[in-house]
């Protein structure tokens, strides 16, 4: 992260844009691949006899893991967030994009394979710093298909001063 005050200047409120995303349902065959590709052999995602064993009958079925929900929901959005973050930033001077600074997520409730998943988008300017950053808050809201949400994540993303 970029070691860098805020700048009281410039210390105001800033539209928020809101987009929803395409909807995509999760198989059963991006659970194994994921878990399996990240190396998260946990007996909650591998092993259905331990599922049936020890989790509650109302968790009876294979868990999505909340990265994999997450990294769906980043997914779900990346053909678009260039020009919504174009959109975003149009009337304000900043450099290149620097990258994600922060992600913070709350998980709500388990996502099974076959549930089917969207985004509610909230995008808006966090604030500019006293150095010329600008941070932009990315708010995904994950909704499974019976509208409740199942994970909140917020990204910040850092923009980089103009060149000179």
């Amino acid at each position: 992260m970029v070691q860098d005050e805020i700048n009281e200047n410039t210390k105001k409120e800033y539209p928020i844009h809101y987009f929803t995303s395409p909807r995509r349902t999760i198989s059963e065959t991006d659970v194994v691949n994921f878990v399996n590709l990240v190396g998260l052999h946990e007996p909650f995602f591998i092993d259905m006899e331990f599922i049936k064993e020890q989790m509650d009958e109302t968790h009876h079925r294979r868990f999505v893991p909340a990265p994999l929900t997450i990294s769906i929901g980043i997914g779900l959005v990346a053909p678009f967030i260039w020009g919504i973050l174009q959109d975003v930033l149009k009337d304000e001077k900043t450099g290149p994009v620097g990258g994600m600074t922060g992600l913070n997520a709350r998980i709500f409730q388990a996502v099974y394979p076959e549930d089917t998943i969207k985004v509610d988008l909230e995008v808006g300017i966090r604030e500019k710093t006293k150095k010329g950053h600008t941070l932009v808050n990315i708010r995904h809201i994950v909704k499974n298909q019976r509208e409740e949400v199942v994970v909140d994540f917020l990204e910040t993303a850092l923009m980089m001063p103009p060149k000179a």
